[in-house]
């Protein structure tokens, strides 16, 4: 990375001071992505002799993984041996491009089909029981970070550079919630510092797994996926860092998805409840747990290009100088929803309808990330991932049949397929305008919008419109970042 003038970099006498990184697995998942990823390690650490470096796997490892065990418990164990042939191609590429030492290739390679070897055994196991269970998927899903530390660690000695590859289970405790599991800090705290501050204290960069943990008994847990983000903030508070830097394939956030909006543009700075907004509302540059330890120590955070490294990306702050202006920064979309409707004359005034409702949706795992009511409370209205909306729909029916049989509740149903379009930008409640401004350009498109949602949190406006109007609404939305807003 070439050292510059910004604050990602450290004058010497702050050299006292740790960073932590991450990588994402298209940052280290080719060999010339890996060589660079390593280029910029080396790069930093002269900035930064304290450095801990968390990685994803390899790309399309994770999905090999998984998809394996899950066709294993369907009793299609002959996708076990392809899959563990596919990995260990990907990893030896890696491995054959940036180690030259052939001894420590070698041991690397080795160590390697060691883990495929567990990952054979697990998959085989999972198909004579029939069963995956969300442990025996974090303990298979876990082994692509396994592989990615060792073979990272070793690509960085290569250049001469002391690393030590560090499984995360080491590090941070969590619940046993398999599969999203629920860190506990305090012990996490205490176990990072005891693994970790020998290792930094002695010069050697720690190359960390992302994505796993560990429960109290010692039982491999996983944070859930994209998980890897939130490894690196739970670490970066638990020493605790000075930054962390997220490394990934685009210029920092964008202000749309450049694959829907070609004018997309990095956006320089963003508040901390922008950037969990954005998240939440489907932008994939950040999983949205990694905030929480970061804001709570006071840790800088930047959303970094592994491929474009002098490129400053998205500086992320508690409080950005112009918090308060009103501007819409981003516009965001999450596909294949449904909203579901509970309607009926019978629930007005009618207490505990909606905690009941949403009881049931979360029995069935459902996540939901918009509601809306009317003040009339004659109707909810929320969404759900399009896989979900029968289930869910199935839960409601049965947990409002007597209400359904007196007609208190007329009937619960689900749209076709819907897109929530979210527009975000601190203060935006706060400006005249805004709200009209979306709308009647929304309304120039001729997009119809299906449902509205926006809570005093000022941070955004969240809509709905039919699947086939979604790209024309973030399309059209975005216009209001790039044109001036219009004198008041």
């Amino acid at each position: 990375m070439r050292a510059d003038a910004r604050s990602r970099t450290l004058k010497p006498e702050q050299n006292g001071r740790t960073l932590v990184m991450k990588f994402g697995g298209t940052s280290v998942g080719a060999p010339q992505a890996m060589r660079q990823t390593v280029q910029i390690i080396c790069d930093t650490r002269r900035s930064w002799p304290r450095l801990v470096v968390v990685t994803s796997a390899l790309s399309e490892v994770t999905n090999l993984l998984l998809e394996s065990a899950l066709a294993a418990e369907k009793g299609d164990a002959f996708v076990i041996e392809p899959a563990r042939l596919k990995m260990k191609q990907i990893h030896t590429d890696v491995a054959v491009e940036l180690i030259a030492d052939a001894p420590q290739r070698q041991r690397l390679l080795e160590e390697i089909e060691r883990l495929l070897d567990e990952f054979s055994s697990l998959c085989r196991a999972i198909s004579v029981l029939g069963e995956a269970t969300p442990r025996a998927l974090d303990a298979v899903g876990s082994l692509g970070e396994r592989m990615a530390i060792r073979l990272l660690a070793e690509a960085v000695r290569e250049v001469g550079v002391s690393a030590e590859a560090v499984e995360a289970t080491r590090l941070i405790v969590t619940d046993e919630t398999f599969q999203n599991a629920h860190p506990d800090f305090e012990a996490t705290r205490s176990k990072t510092r005891q693994v970790l501050e020998p290792l930094l204290e002695q010069g050697s960069v720690p190359i960390v797994t992302g994505f796993i943990a560990a429960a109290a008994s010692g039982t491999t847990t996983t944070l859930g996926r994209g998980g890897s983000d939130y490894s690196a903030g739970i670490l970066a508070a638990a020493l605790p860092a000075e930054q962390v830097w997220i490394w990934t394939d685009v210029d920092g956030v964008m202000s749309a998805d450049p694959r829907i909006v070609p004018e997309a543009r990095t956006i320089p700075q963003l508040t901390y409840r922008e950037i969990a907004e954005l998240a939440y509302y489907g932008t994939k540059v950040l999983h949205p747990k990694t905030i929480r330890p970061v804001v709570e120590a006071g840790i800088g955070l930047y959303i970094c290009n592994t491929f474009n490294p002098s490129h400053p990306g998205t500086h992320l702050v508690d409080n950005g100088a112009n918090e308060r202006n009103g501007k819409i920064k981003a516009v965001t979309a999450i596909h294949r929803q449904r909203l579901i409707t509970i309607e009926g004359r019978g629930m007005l005034g009618v207490p505990g309808v909606a905690a009941r409702a949403f009881t049931a949706v979360a029995l069935t795992g459902t996540s939901v990330p918009m509601i809306t009511q009317a003040s009339s409370e004659q109707s909810i209205c929320f969404a759900v991932p399009d896989e979900s909306a029968e289930q869910v729909i199935a839960a409601l029916n049965a947990a409002f049949r007597f209400e359904l049989e007196k007609r208190d509740i007329d009937r619960i149903w689900a749209t076709e397929q819907v897109v929530i379009v979210t527009v975000v930008g601190v203060g935006m409640i706060r400006t005249p305008g805004i709200s009209g401004r979306v709308f009647s350009a929304l309304g120039a498109q001729k997009v119809n919008v299906i449902a509205i949602a926006q809570g005093s949190s000022e941070v955004s406006i969240s809509l709905v419109v039919d699947a086939q109007d979604g790209v024309k609404a973030v399309q059209t939305l975005h216009t209001l970042i790039m044109s001036p807003e219009p004198e008041r």
